[in-house]
């Protein structure tokens, strides 16, 4: 996550550029356009390039969409904000927050995952007494209680260690705990996080712990509507996913603009860091499936198996019914040559 400085920089960057951006791009007549907004998980970074570069390069406007992106924030659920039509669109925490979501009734469907693996990896100190999952038993392990933690307690299982037998506590924005070894093992997105550890520790000092080497799998970075858009709108879904897949494959050829364009409207970012963020994304994005099928591809097979480890452990009450929950017909609609990268 970015430091609180970053944090209150970012916001008022993105309350300043963002109607400017949306401004600059080509635009269609006025009575053509839909208004619409697109409610981000968190603050602008490079994990959301390619919406930033399809704005700015009036890919929405060219589908006759007047997007706004609006910033998400450690306070903003973007479920509950899509659900009840304060956003049009959202892009949320994951598979595990869809189900969460749908589990308490909230009438939000994915059309779309860009993040085909778990972005969470764990890690310890080489040196240290943890070398192995089933090490985790009785150590201090730090997560975040929005979705990693849900990973974490699956892995732990699988190794056959009830989670209750880890010292399982809530992680801080901060990774210095984990650096002075006052945290045993630490939760780590592979496009933060562990850019700052790598740096400050040494990569070659470290264990990285995948979930998928553990058989656990949760596609995250969900892209949602809510029910009545997706009944009474299928065109402005399918236009507002032409839009995005094409501001991401040019975000990808052409990663240096990309970066130019989130360090205008976040300019305290550090720009290695983005550059490294911008290359792991990729690497989400293009993992399993949409290798073949394309960016942004809903793999029933990998969300039905997170839906079952959330349901066994009771995260969620029940199996969610998968074909409310996501909707492949949308993307789908789009060839998946178009999709490649």
């Amino acid at each position: 996550m970015l430091n609180r400085r970053n944090v209150i920089a970012a916001f008022a960057a993105a309350a300043m550029t963002l109607p400017a951006l949306g401004m600059s791009a080509a635009s269609a007549s006025a009575q053509e356009m839909v208004d619409a907004s697109l409610r981000l998980k968190w603050l602008t970074q490079a994990q959301f390039a390619g919406f930033y570069v399809a704005l700015e390069k009036g890919y929405y406007k060219d589908e006759g969409i007047n997007l706004t992106i609006n910033p998400g924030g450690p306070n903003l659920l973007t479920e509950n904000l899509v659900a009840t039509g304060a956003d049009t669109f959202g892009l949320s925490g994951g598979s595990d927050s869809v189900f969460a979501a749908r589990d308490k009734g909230l009438p939000v469907v994915c059309i779309g995952v860009a993040h085909q693996q778990t972005p969470f990896v764990f890690v310890s100190h080489k040196d240290g007494a943890v070398q192995s999952v089933a090490d985790f038993k009785g150590k201090k392990i730090t997560t975040w209680f929005t979705g990693a933690n849900h990973v974490l307690a699956a892995m732990l299982s699988k190794a056959g260690i009830d989670p209750k037998q880890a010292d399982i506590q809530p992680q801080q924005v901060s990774v210095t705990p984990f650096v002075d070894k006052q945290v045993d093992v630490v939760t780590a997105t592979r496009y933060n996080e562990l850019y700052v550890i790598n740096q400050r520790v040494g990569k070659e000092n470290l264990n990285i712990f995948v979930p998928e080497d553990s058989g656990v799998s949760f596609p995250r970075d969900t892209l949602i509507v809510s029910e009545q858009t997706a009944q009474e709108k299928p065109e402005l879904v399918e236009k507002f996913l032409r839009a995005s897949v094409k501001g991401w494959k040019e975000a990808f050829a052409n990663e240096k603009e990309a970066i130019d364009i989130i360090m205008k409207i976040a300019p305290t970012l550090d720009r290695a860091q983005q550059e490294f963020m911008l290359s792991e994304i990729k690497t989400l994005m293009t993992a399993g499936k949409a290798s073949t099928d394309g960016i942004f591809t809903i793999d029933k097979a990998a969300v039905g198996s997170a839906n079952e480890l959330l349901a066994r452990y009771g995260v969620i009450s029940k199996p969610v019914d998968l074909d409310k929950a996501f909707n492949a017909s949308f993307i789908e609609k789009i060839p998946a040559e178009e999709r490649r990268l």
